[in-house]
């Protein structure tokens, strides 16, 4: 027997994958433009500080490690 050919042929995997995916995005909530302003500004915020801290923390231990090594050479 002869496969009949429906007229309708598969779609590709990419061309899928591309389809679903802007399936799926017009699922999403998305921010309103003052809430992304918000968030962002949480966000950079949190940057700032947790730099703050890490640079503090890296200019003490610095400070700590130099008088050890200092005091290290200067029984010689």
């Amino acid at each position: 027997m002869a496969k009949v050919e429906t007229g309708t042929k598969k779609p590709n995997a990419v061309t899928r994958y591309f389809r679903e995916t802007s399936g799926e995005l017009r699922k999403v909530t998305w921010p309103t433009r003052q809430e992304a302003r918000r968030l962002t500004t949480v966000v950079v915020i949190v940057v700032i500080v947790t730099s703050a801290a890490l640079g503090l923390f890296d200019f003490g231990f610095a400070r700590l490690i130099g008088l050890v090594v200092s005091v290290g050479s200067g029984t010689g």
